[in-house]
């Protein structure tokens, strides 16, 4: 099966009532990781690279073995961009084999976040690739992306649906109380906010900053309209504490293939984990 784009798996994600993981991956075995857990629960999946990570590695590196995983999967992947700024990059990502971008202009007043969305779109549909944008500030840290909780700022549902209206962007992420990283404390979602967006808005909802959210939380939020849910940093914490765990047993280990062994296995744990919560288990067509 060839990668596909996300935006039928979210489509019917909204109107079946459950979400549909999108994990953040940063090498070759976080992506079998998370491949490898939906796989096994028969979900449809959504890969995700950082800009940092798609420096780091190389937009053409990332989509070959996203190629490779969805040929051999059962399922539908889609291989998204998180959280750009820079159009160049997403127009790069996107001749590569992305199947999905974020153009995230947010840090920009209203009506130039929803211009430089709608370019994006145009360019986007003649390659049949979703765009995500995001309305409001998500607090928190994700690459050399930095909001202050002072600063974040929560989504205003009739300016989500204006935005839609201006840019015909497949998927919205709202600011509406979650941040990037782990959780200080108990996450402060206004559900209220959540339930008059989905209400104004046909279009799949994300929520950012998965990682941490407790499960009730999480399933009260999908069941008002969120259709994608996104998960970093609890995957990089499973993947380095999983290594770290190999070296504290045998500090004198230098077999990569013994502590990537291990860190797949706690990245896979934790994907099915949010998989089950997400209620996107079983939601595939196995072919």
């Amino acid at each position: 099966m060839a990668l596909v784009s996300s935006t039928q798996m979210l489509r019917e994600a909204r109107a079946q009532g459950y979400c549909v993981g999108a994990f953040n991956v940063h090498t070759m075995e976080m992506l079998q990781a998370v491949v490898e857990a939906a796989s096994e629960a028969n979900a449809p999946l959504i890969l995700q690279t950082t800009v940092g990570t798609v420096r780091h590695l190389g937009p053409e590196y990332v989509a070959a073995i996203a190629r490779v995983a969805a040929q051999q999967a059962r399922v539908p992947i889609a291989l998204h961009l998180d959280h750009c700024h820079e159009e160049e990059l997403i127009v790069r990502c996107i001749e590569a084999g992305y199947t999905s971008v974020m153009i995230d202009a947010s840090m920009h007043p209203f009506a130039e976040n929803a211009e430089m969305t709608r370019r994006v779109v145009a360019l986007a549909q003649k390659h049949g690739v979703n765009v995500e944008a995001e309305l409001g500030k998500v607090g928190g840290v994700e690459d050399d992306l930095v909001v202050d909780e002072a600063d974040a700022a929560l989504a205003d549902p009739a300016e989500c649906e204006r935005f839609i209206e201006l840019t015909g962007v497949d998927t919205l992420a709202p600011a509406i109380g979650t941040a990037h990283g782990i959780y200080k404390g108990e996450p402060r979602i206004d559900f209220a906010r959540i339930e008059e967006i989905a209400r104004r808005v046909s279009v799949p909802l994300v929520l950012h900053g998965g990682s941490g959210i407790p499960e009730e939380q999480v399933k009260r939020a999908v069941k008002l309209g969120m259709a994608k849910m996104n998960v970093a940093t609890e995957l990089r914490i499973a993947f380095s504490q999983a290594i770290k765990g190999v070296f504290d047993h045998n500090p004198q280990e230098n077999d990569p293939r013994t502590y990537m062994k291990r860190a797949k296995q706690a990245v896979k744990e934790v994907a099915l984990a949010k998989m089950e919560m997400c209620g996107c288990m079983d939601k595939a067509v196995v072919r």
